[in-house]
Formats: structure tokens, sequence, C-alpha cells
């Protein structure tokens, strides 16, 4: 911390090529796209709970959803499936709630 006396410095990297960059987003969106996968598995899982845990599943779930977002410099093919997963589970809570 600077107020404490510490000392602050921010580096900036460019890629030396438009390959590396190409390379360097590509796999930043496929570690974001494994990551939707695996929440979209969850979400179907989650179907298949109890309701009182498949509400906390919900919870967990939406946490995590905006959490992989916010890193997802690069829309990921799974973006959507896995907000499809979240959505599902949430709709069946609602069906049961009516």
């Amino acid at each position: 911390m600077i107020e404490a006396g510490g000392e602050a410095t921010l580096w900036l990297g460019r890629p030396g090529s438009g390959a590396q960059e190409r390379a360097l987003a590509a796999r930043m969106r496929a570690a974001v796209d494994e990551e939707y996968r695996e929440l979209g598995e969850r979400g179907g899982a989650a179907l298949a709970m109890p309701p009182g845990r498949r509400k906390r599943a919900l919870g967990r779930l939406r946490r995590e959803l905006r959490r992989i977002r916010r890193r997802d410099y690069f829309p990921a093919d799974a973006r959507e499936d896995a907000a499809a997963a979240v959505d599902a589970v949430a709709d069946s809570l609602e069906e049961l709630a009516a």
C-alpha cells in the first residue's frame, strides 16, 4: 500500500505480432468457454435437485455466471448456453411457485 510507504508499479505488455495477439485471444476464449460449459453442466444437474437445494444452487450459478462474464473479453461460444442453463433453473423454480 502506498499509504503505508509502499510502492506501486504497473507494467503493460503487448504481443509481439498479430499472430501472437490472435493466439492469446484464442487461449483466453477457450479457457472462459470451458468455464461456461462447466457452468451449463452444473445448471443441468441443478434441475434434478429438490427445490430447496435448487434455489441455493441458483444463487451460486448466478454468481459464477457474473464472475465469468467479467473476464469474458472475447465472447465465448458457450456463453449463451450457460446463461440459458441458469435461466432454466430459475424458470423451474418459478413454475414450482406458481
